[in-house]
């Protein structure tokens, strides 16, 4: 993912987790099941930088 897509997926996940949690404790508290795994999905991906960066393939820089 780069940055772009890696911010907006996790932004908006983070969103959604925090709107599921604060429904949740006015309505039905059962909803805390589906909004903490999805903020903390949603944090993760925000800050995963390292996959970001591009490995170079071993097999490939072999020389006969």
């Amino acid at each position: 993912m780069n940055t772009l897509s890696r911010t907006l997926t996790g932004g908006i996940m983070v969103v959604i987790g925090v709107v599921l949690i604060v429904v949740s404790l006015f309505n039905v508290l059962w909803v805390l099941i589906y909004g903490i795994p999805i903020l903390i999905f949603g944090l993760f991906i925000l800050f995963n930088k390292s996959e970001d960066k591009i490995e170079q393939r071993k097999d490939l820089n072999k020389t006969k």
